[in-house]
């Protein structure tokens, strides 16, 4: 008997929004086409199965190691098929087709029936095929994605555009990168819920979405701590409109104490359930005053590592949901208190490990290589930004926004004074517009956090100043973090470009970076770290980590800290952990150098 090939990451993929009685994954083995002359369309790869001539696993892209594939040229243009069947009990509901991620531009047929589109290689989405599905019958999925990596159009992030990896840009990421599935909601049922915790008030927020809604239908909410009901509410099914719970005896949600709330919502209609969802929440408030991060009220000295998620394997997608989880607790057993997501937006599970071990984070967007001027870039950024946003906001492990990293590589040429640099210079002027366009955007979908413009460099509205400072010895980060008496403090060489410092929490959000190869591994190297620095003894590399730690302790002007980075990534090995995940030194070792706080942080 033919033994069947395990299901890849099967389990549910989003945990704040579970219907896991009726669903249905997708990942496994589809029919595969690398479409490299763009021709497949014309010649019928909607309804041809022979034009499909190889096997992709899905949800790993076709450059990694597991997707079966493992081809690193361009492929601009790629297509995917798989036979399914809904199940036959789903007949009478909706049908939903969610996709977790597809690099760039997601289109879907259904029996040859157009379903969607959607781009934005970074967001979810979903498309309603309830009209093309045949519950209980097989039917043909074909996806198509496009992805112009080379086209300063859109966001890829650390993706290369050149063929071999180099500096600081890795293998690409093309198509479906995470899981795929389906799943079935009374038509009636809920559509989404934005939760706000209010710490202050010792309530929660509900705003209920429904697919459409019924008269009499009533929505219902129960909040649960341990097991035992703390809090419900039976109310109209109303679209939008805001549900309170007040929480008895709160418990805050922070780093020594991630507690979370268990929550259920459903529609009823007389006296019957017609849609249930099982969620959780925190209630957990992060705020600033003056050159300070809060969390619930109290000082946190952010002890960030700058975490790109990348795996050797499975590039973008991590091979298993378990290697999520671990890679945070390799960060916490570094002393590292959170992370920079850094240039990727993470998998949803990987936000619901970070909200069950109290880790926080930064969310970043892939912005590098698009043009922050250019108007169709700047719309592909801020239709994927925005849906970003929502999907993610409920998490509470995230503590801040950041979507832009170092401006200058999104083709602002203002480094080191630019010709661009000028503020009345018609790039900067759209730059800036642009900036406060999506500030306002993301304050719009979740005033609850600050907003980092952009990581780095080159501010215009932000809620946090952030600086990138790769200096080798503690005087010389002094040096330049700290402006001589009468000076401004700036993030970049380029203050002309900048708006003027007022108060805001002050990070380094970005540091260190030094080499250190564990001896296995220094034959025939030609990786590198910053600084020209390459130590081969550990206790150099500590002591040198550990300097500077100590210093940004001590700093009163400083709110906290990000150590470039978590693991190496193909050449650039400056990791406290190997790409393959090896530990460059004892854990313990490792925290006694970054688990360094001043005494004002609570955590």
């Amino acid at each position: 008997m033919k033994k069947t090939a395990p299901l890849p990451r099967p389990e549910y993929p989003r945990m704040q929004f579970r219907r896991e009685s009726s669903w249905l994954n997708l990942n496994g083995t589809w029919d595969f086409r690398i479409d490299r002359s763009g021709s497949a369309r014309e010649r019928g790869i909607v309804e041809k199965k022979e034009l499909f001539d190889k096997k992709i696993v899905v949800p790993f892209c076709p450059e990694s190691r597991l997707s079966g594939v493992a081809d690193v040229d361009f492929m601009q243009d790629v297509w995917y098929r798989r036979e399914l069947a809904f199940p036959k009990a789903w007949a009478g509901r909706r049908i939903l087709l969610r996709f977790g991620g597809v690099d760039f531009l997601a289109e879907v047929w259904l029996d040859g029936k157009y379903a969607g589109s959607h781009n934005g290689g970074s967001s979810p989405f979903a498309l309603d095929v309830t009209d093309l599905a045949k519950p209980g019958a097989k039917q043909v999925l074909v996806v198509h994605a496009h992805d112009e990596t080379r086209s300063f159009k859109q966001g890829n992030g650390k993706q290369c555009h050149n063929y071999f990896s180099g500096g600081c840009h890795y293998t690409r990421v093309t198509g479906i990168w995470q899981t795929v599935w389906a799943e079935a909601v009374h038509p009636q049922g809920l559509a989404g819920c934005r939760t706000t915790p209010n710490l202050d008030t010792s309530e929660v927020v509900l705003e209920p979405r429904f697919l459409s809604v019924a008269a009499g239908d009533r929505f219902r909410a129960v909040v649960r701590a341990g097991g035992e009901v703390v809090a419900e509410r039976d109310v109209p099914a109303v679209q939008g409109a805001p549900v309170s719970l007040a929480i008895p005896d709160v418990r805050a949600w922070s780093p020594s104490d991630p507690f979370l709330y268990d929550l259920t919502l459903a529609v009823e209609r007389d006296g019957k359930t017609i849609d249930r969802v099982e969620s959780y929440f925190a209630m957990r408030k992060v705020s600033c005053e003056g050159n300070r991060v809060l969390l619930n009220g109290k000082p946190v000295f952010l002890r960030f590592v700058l975490d790109q998620g990348f795996y050797p394997d499975g590039v973008w997608t991590a091979p298993s949901d378990a290697e999520l989880k671990a890679d945070i607790e390799r960060s916490m057993a570094a002393g590292f208190n959170g992370a920079r997501l850094h240039q990727k937006v993470f998998e949803d599970r990987f936000h619901y490990w970070a909200d069950r071990l109290g880790y926080l984070t930064w969310a970043e967007y892939p912005s590098w290589c698009f043009d922050a001027v250019d108007p169709e870039a700047q719309r592909n950024f801020l239709e994927d930004w925005q849906a970003v946003v929502a999907a993610l906001r409920d998490h509470p492990s995230i503590v801040g926004w950041s979507p832009l990293n170092e401006s200058t590589g999104n083709r602002l040429d203002v480094w080191n004074g630019g010709p661009n640099a000028a503020p009345d210079n018609p790039r900067m002027a759209a730059y800036r517009r642009f900036v406060q366009t999506f500030y306002d955007l993301t304050k719009a979908a979740d005033p609850t956090r600050p907003v980092n413009d952009a990581s780095g460099y080159v501010h215009w509205r932000t809620d946090l100043w952030t600086v990138h400072s790769y200096r080798a010895t503690p005087k010389e980060q002094r040096d330049w973090l700290l402006p001589r008496k009468g000076d401004r403090r700036i993030a970049s060489n380029t203050p002309a470009a900048e708006p003027p410092y007022e108060g805001q929490p002050f990070l380094l959000d970005e540091w260190g970076g030094f080499k250190y190869l564990l001896p296995a591994d220094r034959k025939g190297g030609t990786g590198w770290g910053y600084n020209g620095l390459c130590f081969t003894k550990e206790k150099d590399f500590l002591d040198r980590i550990g300097a500077q730690t100590r210093l940004f302790a001590s700093m009163k002007e400083l709110a906290g800290w990000c150590y470039t980075q978590l693991t190496d990534v193909e050449q650039e090995q400056n990791g406290v952990y190997t790409y393959d995940r090896r530990a460059k030194a004892a854990p313990k070792r490792l925290a006694a150098v970054f688990d360094v706080r001043p005494k004002w942080s609570a955590w």
